[in-house]
C-alpha cells in the first residue's frame, strides 16, 4: 500500500507493479474498498498491472475535505497515473466506479486504452433517493445502516454461500467515514451523462448482473445507448459486485475482451504491436531498431511488430514471464546469440530471477544438449546474470 496527497483528500492505493504490463486501473462501488479486487488481481498476474485505491474516506483513504464530484474523483486517477509515471491505462470500474470511468471518458480520453463499466448508469437512481441517503447517513450513521445496505449488493445465492462475506462487508461499510460516504452519495445524485458520452470514440465493454437491483440490465442497456460503440453482456446469477461474485468469470471477461477480438483472426495492427513491443523490449531499444530501419527492412520490422508482438505476445494465453522463458530456451537451443542476449536482458525487465532463469537453460542441455546450455550460460554471465560464488 502507498499514499498519494491531492489538493483535498489522501489516497491509499495499491500498485503489483510490473512497468512491463499494460496497466489496468480499477475503481471500487461505493461504501467498499479497493479489496473488492483482490481475487481479479490474482486471476489477471502476469497479464495488467493493476491499480486500485480506496475512494475518500473508505479503506485506508482520508476523509473528505471539502464537497466531491465524479470528476475530481476522474482527477484522482490520472493524479496517480502521473505520480506512476502512466502515460496511458486501461479502467474498469464498478457502480460510482463506472461513474468515474464515465468521466475519464470525457475529460481524458486521449489517456485510455480499454475500458469496462460494470453495474453502473448514465444515471443512477434519482437525486432525491440520493439525498435522501446522505441525510440519513449523517443522522443515523453507516453502522446502523449498514445491515440494510449491504445485501442488495449480492445475489441471494452469494449470500446462502457465503453469509460470513455478507457479515465482513458489512463491518468494511461501517467503518468508513459517514461524511465522505455523504459526499460521495450527493456526488452520484449530480450526474447525467446521457448526453455527454456520445463523443468517446474508443470502444467500451459493458456488463451488468441479472439480479442487480442497484443498477439492473436496463440502466446498462441506457449507458449504451449514450456511447458511440458500447457492447453489452449480462452475468446470470449475478448482483451488484462482480469482483467479488463472479471474480474468475470477470477476469475471464476482461482477458477476452472485444477490444481484441482480432487475435487470431483478422490480426493486430502496427500501433497495437508497436505498444506491446515497447513495453517488453523497451522504449529505447524499440526507438533504435525503428530508427536504424532502411527501406530493405522496414517493411520486415513492421511485420515483426505486427506478428510477433502484437499478435503472439499480445494473446492473453499465456503471461509475458512464461513468454520470456519460452523465447529464451528456443534461441539458446538454436544458438542465435544476438537475439538471446537482448531476450536475456529483457528477462530481467520481466522480473525472472537467477533460479528460473537457471532451469530454463538446464531444460536446454537436457533437450537440445549441454554444449548449447553451456554456451548460453556463459552468454548470460556477459548479460549480468548471476553473482561470485564466495
Amino acid at each position: 500500500m502507498a499514499f498519494l496527497t491531492t489538493d483535498t483528500h489522501l489516497i491509499a492505493y495499491q500498485d503489483s507493479g510490473e512497468t512491463y504490463l499494460p496497466a489496468l486501473f480499477m475503481a471500487h462501488p461505493l461504501g467498499m474498498s479497493r479489496n473488492v479486487w483482490d481475487k481479479v488481481c490474482d486471476e489477471l498476474h502476469g497479464h495488467y498491472r493493476c491499480i486500485r485505491w480506496d475512494l475518500p474516506g473508505h479503506g485506508s483513504s482520508g476523509a473528505a475535505c471539502v464537497d466531491l464530484t465524479i470528476e475530481q474523483l476522474a482527477y484522482d486517477v490520472l493524479s496517480l497515473a502521473i505520480a506512476l509515471d502512466i502515460k496511458s491505462f486501461s479502467f474498469i470500474g464498478t457502480s460510482i466506479g463506472g461513474m468515474i470511468g464515465q468521466s475519464l471518458c470525457q475529460i481524458s480520453p486521449e489517456s485510455l486504452e480499454q475500458v469496462w463499466l460494470t453495474n453502473t448508469g448514465a444515471v443512477i437512481g434519482t437525486a432525491e433517493a440520493w439525498t435522501e441517503r446522505a441525510a440519513n447517513v449523517r443522522s443515523l450513521g453507516l453502522a446502523q445502516m449498514a445491515e440494510g445496505i449491504v445485501p442488495r449488493w449480492f445475489a441471494p445465492a452469494y449470500i446462502k454461500q457465503n453469509p460470513d462475506a455478507l457479515l465482513g462487508w458489512q463491518v468494511q461499510l461501517s467503518r468508513n467515514d459517514d461524511e465522505s460516504y455523504a459526499k460521495l452519495c450527493e456526488a452520484i445524485a449530480q450526474v447525467d451523462n446521457r448526453e455527454h458520452l456520445a463523443s468517446y470514440t474508443g470502444k467500451v465493454a459493458l456488463l451488468a448482473g441479472r439480479e442487480d437491483v442497484s443498477t439492473p440490465p436496463a440502466t446498462l442497456a441506457g449507458l449504451q445507448e449514450a456511447f458511440t460503440d458500447a457492447e453489452l453482456t449480462v452475468f446470470d446469477g449475478l448482483a451488484h459486485v462482480p469482483a467479488v461474485e463472479m471474480p474468475k468469470q470477470l477476469a475471464e471477461y476482461i482477458q477476452n475482451n472485444p477490444m481484441r477480438d482480432s487475435i487470431g483472426q483478422t490480426g493486430i495492427g502496427y500501433e497495437q504491436g508497436l505498444i506491446q513491443r515497447k513495453r517488453i523490449l523497451g522504449e529505447d531499444h524499440v526507438t533504435k531498431a525503428s530508427k536504424n530501419a532502411t527501406t530493405l527492412d522496414g517493411p520486415f520490422q513492421q511485420f515483426i511488430t505486427r506478428n510477433a508482438w502484437g499478435e503472439l505476445w499480445g494473446d492473453p494465453s499465456l503471461t509475458v514471464q512464461q513468454r520470456s522463458m519460452i523465447t529464451t530456451a528456443i534461441l539458446a537451443a538454436l544458438g542465435r546469440d544476438g537475439e538471446l542476449g537482448l531476450h536475456l536482458r529483457t528477462a530481467h525487465r520481466l522480473g525472472i530471477n537467477e533460479d528460473q532463469l537457471r532451469q530454463v537453460l538446464m531444460h536446454v542441455s537436457i533437450y537440445a544438449g549441454v554444449p548449447a546450455a553451456n554456451h548460453a550460460f556463459s552468454l548470460a554471465k556477459d548479460n549480468g546474470w548471476g553473482n561470485p560464488i564466495s
